[in-house]
């Protein structure tokens, strides 16, 4: 992320994403005090406040010299954080759209004020039960589940659900939605909390089983791969029946059966899976071993980046892209990988360029800018024909001056986000020094408010951070919006590029998973095969970029299956205790990812996915990108992977994996030897390191 455009606070650095802000640095910035007396204090009123989602609160405040007196001088702006919990305009109005803890705040002369508002979670205005996968059988049960939404989509799991049953003789249901057969026939069981209610029919069938068989009967597997158990029944006279309804479950912990029978283990060792129909059982024996999967990651090259903080990361044939937390550009040779060479650099109007990537040809080249001292931000085409000059072939500025953070190349079309009003704009640039847009589409929420500001007028409530586009379908990260899918030119929802179409969308609850004081959302999306891989990003309410000091993170990384694309399902999470999910790239059954202060990451997504990834031993490999002459010395801070897979024909670089950290710069990686072959190295250790100045 980093900061999105800072305009809650008129005078912040415009870095990287989603607001980014530190008390002291937002009052340093102001203009000079226009009178000789220095406020002792500000106070904001209300100075605290319950307050719901959708609420606008106005808010007041004064500036008071060391004797209590009032000093004649106005707030020149408001703020309010985390910015995606609630906006301020510089009147003072803040509107909260979404629950948690909030800071509203000012400055004057210099001096800041505080409130804190607690925004409580919205209503629950629905509730979705979920049907049973079969038939309960009379004896047997069935554990439902329910899941209450307030009216914008958004779960909540904090609610006591209510269950009963219309015919309890029939099927009964107990506090936790299990749901007991007690005679053939129908029941409708309801789920009820907060005033909202939702049903589902179930149906009750005879114990006709005389034996059950599960199989296969025993298997071995590895941490990690799913093993899919079936059950089949024989009924009167031994005559084998339909596949009966079964609930499965386990004996032993580290390992987790699901509803439809497949299995999938944590930790090495013997489990006992067992399927129930009715009065009938049968079991079957799995023996798990280690993954075993962890090798050494060798580093090739690096190239630090000593008086600036880098972003983003384009590999493309023989050139490496290097965008910065700055106004340059920076393009090297990498054809001998062990050497890189700077080719060229470009120097813009820009205070972050957060995105580069080119079209696969390597023709046109395409970034991002954010902060531009003039405010006409936008993005920048480029002739990258000859990677040794780069040439600026035109800017589009007219619709996204307010600053684009991604953007993404496909065809002759550009999509980006829009800082200023949470769209997604499509740009043509077949004519790449006229480019135009020809499209745009945003979300809705019931919440988003536009507001102004000293920097302009920007949209509160709705953020589009990150986006992909495979196969005539958008992938979008709409922060707490979720993940939105776009029909582009797929034909499923009769889109276009010019035309875009909703297709689906999946929310996530980020105040449930994460709690009060953090800044969180969906951050990125990547597919590969028939899964998305969809990164949250998680930062502290309030902090600074450009500070020494170390900065908390946290984030998951959620495996989304969208074999059906109009319905995706999540099915597995990837999160690493130590670090935060930035971006990533999936390929050759890797996913190649900057976990923040986790380092580098390799992870093998080869089979099928469930459960959790991290603690199946799915890590190939990591390494610690901090380097001691660092931005932050010694910490890593790594924003994202890349494999050589973009226009990559040469044996020289095939197997090289390029990592770019925001303080230490490109890191040029390749997969070591594999440590359980009895290597006693540990991962991350600096074999041949080549440092290029």
């Amino acid at each position: 992320m980093f900061k999105r455009s800072l305009m809650v606070v008129a005078m912040a650095v415009a870095v990287a994403g989603p607001a980014a802000w530190s008390q002291d640095a937002a009052a340093a910035k102001q203009e000079a005090p226009t009178t000789s007396v220095a406020p002792a204090s500000v106070e904001v009123t209300p100075a605290t406040l319950d307050a719901h989602v959708g609420e606008k609160v106005k808010f007041a405040a004064v500036a008071k010299d060391a004797d209590g007196k009032v000093i004649d001088e106005k707030p020149k702006f408001w703020f309010a954080a985390p910015f995606d919990l609630a906006g301020a305009n510089d009147a003072g109005e803040v509107t909260f759209h979404a629950p948690g803890v909030v800071t509203v705040g000012t400055v004057i002369l210099g001096k800041a004020g505080y409130a804190t508002v607690n925004v409580g979670n919205p209503k629950v205005t629905s509730i979705v039960v979920e049907p049973p996968a079969h038939a309960v059988v009379v004896g047997g049960a069935e554990k439902l589940s329910a899941t209450a939404r307030s009216a914008g989509g958004d779960s909540r799991s904090d609610v006591a659900i209510a269950w009963t049953s219309d015919k309890p003789s029939v099927a009964s249901v107990d506090a936790a939605g299990l749901v007991t057969g007690i005679a053939p026939g129908k029941a409708t069981i309801k789920a009820a909390a907060d005033g909202a209610s939702g049903s589902v029919a179930v149906q009750v069938v005879a114990d006709s089983v005389r034996k059950l068989t599960v199989q296969p009967a025993t298997t071995e597997a590895r941490t990690g791969d799913v093993v899919h158990f079936t059950a089949t029944a024989a009924g009167a006279g031994g005559a084998q029946g339909k596949e009966p309804p079964v609930r499965w479950s386990i004996s032993g912990e580290g390992a987790t059966v699901y509803p439809d029978g497949g299995f999938v283990a944590e930790k090495a060792g013997t489990y006992v899976v067992v399927a129930s129909s009715g009065q009938h059982s049968a079991a079957a024996s799995v023996v798990v071993r280690p993954r075993n999967v962890e090798r050494e990651m060798d580093v090739v090259a690096h190239v630090p980046f000593p008086d600036m903080q880098m972003s983003e990361e384009w590999i493309i044939g023989h050139h490496a892209y290097m965008a910065s937390i700055a106004d340059k550009l920076f393009v090297y040779d990498i054809s001998d990988p062990a050497n890189p060479k700077q080719l060229d650099s470009l120097k813009v109007d820009a205070r972050l360029i957060n995105d580069v990537s080119t079209t696969p040809d390597e023709k046109i080249g395409v970034f991002t800018r954010e902060g531009a001292s003039n405010r006409k931000n936008g993005i920048v085409f480029l002739d990258t024909s000859d990677a040794s000059h780069l040439k600026v072939l035109s800017e589009y500025t007219a619709t996204v001056s307010g600053g684009v953070h991604s953007a993404y190349v496909n065809g002759h079309y550009v999509y980006l986000t829009d800082d200023a009003t949470g769209s997604m704009r499509v740009i043509d640039f077949q004519d790449a020094k006229h480019p135009k847009e020809v499209a745009r589409w945003q979300v809705e929420n019931a919440t988003a408010v536009t507001i102004n500001t000293g920097m302009g007028s920007m949209t509160s409530g709705r953020y589009l951070h990150d986006l992909q586009v495979k196969d005539g379908l958008a992938y979008l990260a709409y922060w707490r919006d979720g993940l939105i899918i776009l029909d582009v030119g797929n034909g499923m929802a009769g889109g276009s590029p010019e035309n875009p179409k909703l297709v689906s969308q999946y929310k996530f609850n980020h105040y449930e998973l994460y709690g009060d004081g953090w800044l969180a959302g969906t951050h990125s999306v990547f597919r590969y095969k028939n899964y998305l891989f969809v990164g949250d990003e998680v930062f502290p309410g309030i902090f600074e970029l450009e500070d020494k000091d170390r900065i908390p993170v946290r984030a998951i990384c959620h495996v989304m299956d969208i074999s059906d694309i109009k319905h995706p399902k999540e099915v597995a999470q990837y999160e690493v205790p130590e670090g935060g999910s930035h971006n990533f790239w999936a390929a050759n059954d890797m996913l190649y990812e900057g976990y923040y202060s986790g380092g580098a990451r390799v992870l093998d997504i080869s089979g099928e996915l469930r459960g959790d990834l991290y603690r199946q031993g799915r890590e190939i490999a990591r390494f610690w990108t901090g380097d001691s002459k660092g931005f932050r010395p010694n910490l890593p801070f790594t924003w994202g992977g890349q494999p050589c897979s973009v226009a990559c024909d040469s044996p020289l670089l095939n197997g090289l994996m390029y990592f770019n950290d925001i303080h230490s710069g490109l890191w040029i990686t390749k997969l070591g030897a594999p440590k359980f072959e009895g290597s006693t190295s540990s991962p991350g250790v600096r074999k041949g390191e080549h440092t290029v100045h």
